[in-house]
């Protein structure tokens, strides 16, 4: 049967690494003649890619892939589920006894091959080409996160990620700036650099190979491509010892790069980030960000603390709050420490109690909401750009849903002002005239 004939849904769970992986696939598949479904109705196939990076992410994606079975499985037309992404690459050698519902499992390294994938659960038959071909992406938002690397060499105590993603691995600029270019072309509005450890980008290619090999001479070249159309730059999860006196001077002199630094920092304790198998310590970070304060005038800062990590005392997690405090992070992101399978820290002694655990992690989360809070709030007043994302019907007529350059996408809340006259992707000046929780509301300056 013709691909042209078949229609596909696609599913994401997880970060946004997951939703670039998942626009690759579905790019390679519409190449492939494949349309796109938008419900399970339309569906002659569903992809769902799945996240992994902790044991409540790992059920929610399979409870999803459960209660999609249970939907497309009505023994009237039967729709066969591929799962890709997190869960296969970590669980892969278990899944196919454990999830019969499912005909096929695709890990992170295989998904250049979903066009095969596919043709076979579907029997259709072609000719497939010897290689990979290049394909533009299908972002139609303002937003698109382009991934610059995959896998870690951290290997921090906590985290999988190095055992589902694989080693560090820095993509070549020629693509990057390659996929820069047809996004923009497209017109993205905001580009969002993301990899498990950016800042470290390049540093795994060979002496021999050409062009950029960090990532401040990186941005460097994805600004100067994207200058004529005023799109902005923005770059995720910089570890501490990535912040080169290169990259702040870039980020500072850079018009197209946001001042907006994300930095997880995951404790202050010099003893629990030695356990964690990370480097570090509060004098050290402290030092860190009265630099890019310096260095760098109105930065944001993004922060992670992981609470309850095993051994960690109530004098560290006290210490931890204070230091968060004094700080002032503009947004932190907290978790309580999960056990995750095949992790070093899963088999450490001192692990700490659900009750304490969550008594933790509430009081690390009241005061990250409060920083966040107040750091919204002080925005009351000013005039700042702000790219229109969508356009939302409220109770008293249509209301236009955007974000500031302070606000990274899907994760710092957003702006609500009254529709104007304006389209998705459009930079309007706004006056910030309120605020609640992470939300500002504003009104267009003409």
């Amino acid at each position: 049967m013709d691909a042209s004939q078949h229609a596909i849904l696609y599913i994401t769970l997880g970060c946004a690494k997951n939703e670039v992986d998942t626009d690759r696939m579905r790019s390679l598949l519409n190449a492939a003649g494949y349309s796109e479904a938008q419900d399970t109705d339309e569906a002659d196939l569903v992809i769902v890619n799945t996240c992994s990076f902790l044991a409540s992410a790992t059920s929610e994606s399979i409870e999803t892939t459960l209660s999609l079975a249970e939907d497309v499985h009505d023994g009237v037309r039967e729709v066969p589920i591929v799962m890709c992404g997190c869960v296969p690459s970590r669980y892969g050698d278990d899944l196919p006894g454990e999830l019969p519902e499912v005909a096929a499992f695709v890990r992170t390294d295989e998904e250049d091959g979903i066009v095969a994938v596919v043709d076979e659960v579907l029997s259709c038959e072609r000719t497939l080409p010897a290689h990979v071909p290049d394909v533009k992406r299908t972002v139609e938002g303002a937003v698109a996160y382009i991934k610059i690397s995959d896998g870690c060499d951290r290997f921090c105590s906590f985290c999988a990620i190095p055992y589902i993603r694989g080693r560090y691995r820095s993509r070549s600029a020629d693509s990057i700036l390659s996929e820069v270019r047809d996004l923009v072309a497209g017109g993205v509005r905001e580009l969002v650099l993301i990899g498990q450890d950016t800042g470290i980008w390049g540093s795994d290619f060979d002496q021999d190979v050409p062009g950029p090999r960090t990532l401040a001479q990186l941005l460097q070249r994805v600004a100067e491509a994207v200058r004529p159309e005023r799109v902005w730059v923005r770059v995720l999860y910089l570890q501490p010892e990535g912040m080169t006196d290169e990259l702040i001077a870039t980020i500072r002199d850079t018009p197209e790069v946001l001042p907006y630094i994300d930095i997880p920092v995951q404790h202050c304790s010099e003893r629990v980030l030695h356990a964690m198998n990370r480097s570090g310590s509060e004098r050290e970070l402290e030092a860190l960000f009265a630099r890019l304060r310096r260095e760098i005038p109105g930065m944001v800062i993004r922060t992670t603390y992981l609470v309850a990590f095993p051994g960690e005392t109530p004098e560290e997690h006290e210490e931890m709050l204070a230091f968060m405090d004094r700080e002032g992070f503009d947004y932190t992101s907290v978790f309580a420490f999960s056990c995750e399978d095949g992790t070093r820290a899963a088999k450490m002694a001192d692990q700490i109690d659900e009750d304490e655990k969550l008594e933790r992690t509430q009081a690390a989360v009241d005061l990250a909401e409060a920083l966040g809070f107040a750091a919204t709030a002080a925005h009351v007043g000013e005039v700042a750009e702000v790219i229109v994302d969508g356009i939302e019907q409220a109770d008293d007529g249509p209301e236009l849903i955007g974000h500031a350059w302070f606000q990274a996408p899907d994760s710092d809340g957003a702006v609500h002002l009254d529709a104007a006259e304006a389209c998705v992707g459009d930079i309007l000046k706004v006056e910030f005239t309120d605020s609640f929780c992470y939300e500002l509301i504003g009104h267009v300056v003409e």
